[in-house]
């Protein structure tokens, strides 16, 4: 399994737009071959933190989901609304094994 956790600060004035923008991309993720989860969380004390959670099969299907229509006009429409720039962190899974 191929995780990656990325972390978004969003501009307290786009957090709406954010999580209206960020459906779409969630719904496509999860019909991706080889996606396994495609979690968006908020964080109770900073609602204009949310962290995504990406599990795929491979490294190869993470990948593809970067070249995803619902992907790449996210990332187009969501690009002014960040108060810093997303980082993304690839995990390697202990467990479930």
């Amino acid at each position: 399994m191929y995780v990656t956790i990325v972390t978004v600060h969003v501009k307290p004035e786009r957090v709406e737009e954010f999580i209206e923008a960020t459906r779409p991309n969630h719904e496509g993720a999860v019909r991706e071959p080889g996606n396994i989860r495609f979690d968006v969380l908020r964080s109770p004390d900073d609602p204009a933190r949310f962290l995504l959670y990406e599990a795929y099969e491979d490294a190869a299907g993470a990948a593809r989901h970067k070249e995803t229509p619902h992907y790449l006009a996210w990332r187009e429409t969501v690009k002014d609304w960040m108060a810093t720039p997303r980082q993304g962190v690839t995990c390697e899974v202990v467990f479930p094994s």
